[in-house]
Formats: C-alpha cells, structure tokens, sequence
C-alpha cells in the first residue's frame, strides 16, 4: 500500500511541482554517464568496423553496468522507506519516483511547439527542434504538428505508462533500470553515425534492450489510446507495421487512429495514410488522450499492485 501511495504522489507532484532542478535530476545523471562512457566506447565516424563484436561487448557492459547502479541506488532507497514509517516511506518513494515520470514536461512541449507554430512556421520549427532529434529545418506547419503529435505519443509510453509498468512489477528498481534503458537507447540506439561517433555496434545492445522492455507497455499505451474509440488494436497492428520500429508505431498509430489524421515522418512512414492532415485543435485533443492514458496505467499499476498486497 505505500507503494500505491507513492504512485499517486509522484503523479501529484509531476503535475503541480514538474521536473526537479538538474543537479539533482537521477535521468540527468544517468544521461552524464551514459555521455561518459560513450565517449570511450564507440568509434569515431568513420572508424567504425563492418562486424565489431567488441565494439558490441564494450557497449553491452557499459550499459549492464550503468542498469546495476541505477537500481542499486533505487534499492537503496527502497531498504531506507523500509525501515521508516508509512507516512514518511511513501512520500520517500514518491519524491524518488517522480523524476522517472515525465507527463507534465511532456504536455507542456507538445502545446509551446502549436503555441510557437500559430506564431511562425519557423519558430514552430526551432520549438519542435527541442522535442525530437530529426531535422526539422523543411518542415512545413502540417509537418511540424504532425511531428509533435508523434513525439506526445510515442514518449508517453516512454516518460509515463512504462516506467508505472516497471514500477508496478518490480518497484523503483524497475521503473530506475527501464528509464536507464531508454534514456540509453535515446542516447546511443542508433545506427550509423551521430554525434561524431559511429553507434552502429557500440550502442546495438541499448536498442535492443530498450526495445524488449517497452514491448509490452508499448501495446498497453496503444490500448489505453483506442479506449472509447471504434478503431480495434487489429487497425493499431497494421499501422504500427509501416514503422521500422517495434514499439514505437503502436502508440503513434493509436493516436492517429484515435484523432482521425495522418502522421507521417517524411521519406520513413506514414501512418493513417487516410487520415486528414492534422490541425491545431488536434494537438489540444491529442493531449487530452493522454492525459487519460495517465489515469488509465495509474489505475491499472494500483489495481495490480493492490491484488498482490
């Protein structure tokens, strides 16, 4: 039950508190880590081998032992809320696990890139550019709503539905090792070249990693979307298979359907292909889903939890 309790907190303090400062930010240490090891793993653009298994090794036990400290510091903390009482144990946890919760940062950049865009094309594009990593420089408006739409979608199953999976299943721990693991995919899960530094070998553990654990929280997100709707996940699987990735086009495809628009990124896929371009009201109402994707996965992680107190 304190377990339960700190879910509700940490989702109290994200939507009235937001993101704690930097220095203290447990995703930004990871991120200063994971820059670290980087630097001394992958080869330099260029250098890089057609089959480097040690490359592969090298990343492999970077990330394994970056995954290690993430949760031997959340266990920590677990054993410290163990020994105190209730009342003080769950607002413990929770102040641990709201940094790996990231709902209302999310919310927030989606709506400045459509308040920036109802500005200029150009500070839509400069606004965006902050959200995603692809090159936004000839987007036009649609383009770039359409781009935020995705990213909203996309990182909710990131920053919010699987990070409660993981807590639920396996505490802090597991919610501490899955944002590693995504913040490691996001950093290194590349291939080719980025940065400087050829990832093609280097970071092939933190993609696949990053992808086995948002497996199944990828599909729960895309469910919790098409609640209320006539699309079924069947029509979710079809435009979730016109990505490359294998989590990332449920969530995305889900809301497309939801909304009724197509979303597309250009020269890789287009989802929905029927679909009406999207307009401004769409990110509003695309925000709105997700916030009752966040009431869903909550309820849902307290249900579960609750059963096997």
């Amino acid at each position: 039950m304190v377990s339960i309790a700190a879910l509700w907190l940490a989702l109290a303090i994200d939507r009235w508190l937001g993101e704690p400062p930097s220095r203290i930010h447990p995703v930004v240490w990871m991120g200063r880590y994971l820059g670290w090891a980087g630097d001394r793993i992958a080869p330099r653009a260029g250098d890089g081998r057609p089959r480097d298994l040690a490359r592969f090794a090298l990343g492999a036990g970077a990330w394994c032992a970056g995954a290690l400290g993430a949760a031997a510091v959340a266990f920590g903390v677990v054993r410290i809320a163990g020994m105190l009482p209730a009342w003080a144990a769950a607002p413990m946890l929770a102040l641990a696990l709201k940094p790996l919760l990231a709902w209302r940062m999310l919310r927030e950049e989606v709506l400045a890139v459509e308040a920036a865009l109802g500005r200029s094309p150009a500070e839509g594009r400069t606004r965006l550019a902050w959200l995603v990593s692809r090159d936004v420089s000839t987007l036009g408006a649609v383009d770039v709503r359409e781009s935020a739409i995705e990213s909203l979608a996309e990182n909710l199953n990131d920053s919010l539905v699987a990070p409660l999976f993981w807590f639920a299943l396996l505490g802090l721990p597991g919610a501490a090792v899955y944002r590693f693991a995504n913040t490691a995919d996001a950093m290194w899960g590349y291939r080719g070249a980025r940065a400087g530094r050829d990832w093609e070998w280097a970071g092939k553990w933190a993609a696949r990693a990053d992808d086995a654990l948002s497996w199944v929280p990828a599909r729960i997100t895309a469910g919790l979307m098409l609640l209320g709707s006539w699309a079924g996940l069947a029509a979710c699987r079809r435009e979730a298979r016109r990505t490359p990735s294998p989590n990332g086009g449920w969530p995305m495809g889900a809301m497309a359907l939801r909304l009724g628009v197509r979303l597309a990124k250009p020269g890789v896929y287009v989802l929905h292909p029927q679909g009406r371009a999207a307009e401004p009201s769409d990110v509003a109402r695309a925000v709105a889903i997700g916030s009752r994707v966040v009431t869903g996965a909550a309820l849902g992680a307290t249900f579960w939890m609750a059963a096997w107190t």
